[in-house]
């Protein structure tokens, strides 16, 4: 008998065109939608929707489909720490949270109680376990998610399929229009799955009391107001209302740091100034793939946000587990909260919470360093 493979459904045209695709290739197919967050009466949450559109799709493809609630977990594993990191002063990503905890943590458990013998989703990335479980990138470079993934076990790796690895997002669409898929043209969902389309400042301000302070220059000048420290995030540009004064330079302002003891927003001048140029970053809550770092010490690559090109890398471990990256060129807000990924090659290593980062430079680079900035 085939193996059986447990699909999260989300109701979107990647996951249809995945349950597809395991058919194709002789699996027994089951579909599961999860419930990870209570809906209300907003109208941004679009869950209900989406379940209609996943059991659609599972009834033409002939697959059961499981609908579970993991919102009690969700809350507890994601959302609250999610809460803790903006009231830190830190920008965290709930996605890579939500992979880890809940898709291949609670859900990989509710699969195997259910008979399954792999999980699969419709991430764009790809699985290799010859000889041990790898985590390599979507083809489609332009969408490829193993960055959100590189939290994640490597025993929960080896029995995860991920069917739309090999295609492109063309070509997921051009699959899902030919079989007639009620999903084949519905928008890709953006943003934070529990908050939805809804203003991010609306919704953080109903669990997180906004505090207002000053928002200065580095030498100490007061420029105007903010609204919260946790509604900005390091190298934002828009929505600092400080604009077209006479005394500076018309170059837009941007975030380069915050005073958490004094509640003060600190702004620069200029896209690549000095001040949000970082070499070096620390990271913490390590994860590797392959259970443990390629050495003590390694070259690789790294990216301090999704949407970024990898960038060489030195990582020093350390005893306590953590580590140091020193970058052989300067990179542009590097953010505490957020993760630092590393690659060798194609093949996603893992990656951890940058939790500090410094200006340091090797003394190779200091002259790059200069010329960027004499350059503004």
């Amino acid at each position: 008998m085939s193996p059986l493979v447990l699909i999260g459904m989300s109701g979107g045209v990647d996951s249809s065109v995945a349950a597809w695709l395991l058919l194709e290739r002789g699996y027994r197919v089951q579909g599961l939608f999860m419930s990870n967050w209570e809906e209300d009466e907003s109208g941004y949450c679009t869950a209900a929707e989406d379940y209609q559109d996943a059991r659609k799709v599972c009834a033409q493809l002939g697959i059961p489909l499981h609908k579970v609630n993991f919102a009690s977990e969700y809350r507890d594993r994601v959302f609250q720490h999610f809460l803790e990191e903006y009231r830190a002063g830190r920008t965290p990503n709930p996605d890579v949270l939500c992979n880890r905890e809940i898709k291949f943590g609670v859900c990989f458990d509710y699969a195997r109680r259910l008979g399954a013998d792999l999980i699969a989703t419709g991430h764009y990335a790809r699985v290799n376990t010859d000889p041990q479980p790898q985590l390599l990138r979507g083809i489609d470079t332009a969408k490829d998610q193993s960055y959100f993934l590189h939290a994640i076990s490597g025993v929960a790796l080896g029995r995860t399929l991920f069917p739309i690895g090999e295609l492109s997002k063309p070509e997921v669409r051009r699959l899902a229009k030919q079989l007639a898929l009620p999903t084949h043209d519905k928008k890709d969902s953006t943003g934070i799955c529990f908050i939805g389309e809804r203003p991010f400042e609306q919704f953080l301000a109903t669990y997180l009391p906004a505090q207002p302070g000053e928002i200065r220059s580095p030498d100490g000048k007061v420029l105007g107001r903010h609204r919260g420290l946790m509604f900005y995030t390091l190298g934002q540009r828009h929505g600092l209302g400080i604009g077209g004064r006479r005394d500076e330079r018309e170059e837009p302002w941007y975030v380069a740091d915050k005073d958490l003891a004094n509640n003060v927003l600190i702004v620069v001048q200029g896209h690549n100034h000095p001040a949000l140029l970082q070499t070096e970053l620390d990271a913490g809550e390590l994860n590797w793939i392959a259970g443990a770092p390629p050495a003590q010490r390694f070259d690789c690559t790294a990216k301090v946000r999704y949407r970024q090109q990898d960038r060489a890398c030195d990582v020093q471990m350390h005893a306590d587990g953590t580590c140091s990256v020193v970058f052989a060129e300067p990179q542009r807000a590097i953010t505490p909260g957020q993760y630092a990924v590393f690659y060798q090659d194609e093949v996603c290593l893992g990656g951890g919470v940058i939790t500090s980062t410094r200006a340091g430079l090797r003394p190779a680079n200091r002259a790059a360093y200069a010329d960027i900035a004499l350059s503004l």
